[in-house]
């Protein structure tokens, strides 16, 4: 059962994108969409240690996608509708899959990221029965 997005969903989806917006955190998109290309989380630490101004555009522009997921994965925000106007969590995605598992063992937590990823899946099922090869084109271009 297909389930119809409500203005709520409409007026949370507006308020995300205002926050993205935000004068720090479109520096750290800005930075994220350019700079994070790390294949190991040992990379990533040696060159934006955890004191740096990188690792912290880096970990707030993952924990907000994370926040976004979990609203979808709780039900407050429509999926479908979100699939429909946003590509950037899919984009977040494609940057950290190959490090979260390493994440989730220095973390000894197995579910961090798990809203992420499991919205991203979702988004890349929605995406390969919407359209076939756009996920695969989409993911050669940004990965």
């Amino acid at each position: 059962m297909v389930i119809r997005p409500t203005y709520d969903d409409a007026n949370l989806l507006l308020r995300l994108y205002e926050l993205r917006r935000e004068e720090k955190m479109r520096t750290a998109r800005e930075w994220f969409a350019q700079n994070f290309h790390f294949r190991t989380v040992e990379e990533f630490m040696q060159k934006c240690p955890s004191n740096s101004s990188m690792n912290a555009y880096a970990r707030m522009v993952i924990s907000y996608w994370d926040m976004v997921a979990s609203f979808i994965t709780a039900g407050i925000l429509n999926q479908d509708l979100f699939f429909q106007s946003q590509g950037e969590l899919l984009f977040v995605w494609e940057r950290i899959r190959s490090l979260v598992p390493e994440m989730r063992e220095a973390a000894k937590n197995p579910y961090a990221y798990e809203n992420l990823e499991t919205v991203a899946t979702a988004y890349i099922k929605w995406m390969e029965a919407k359209a076939p090869e756009a996920y695969a084109a989409f993911s050669a271009r940004v990965g």
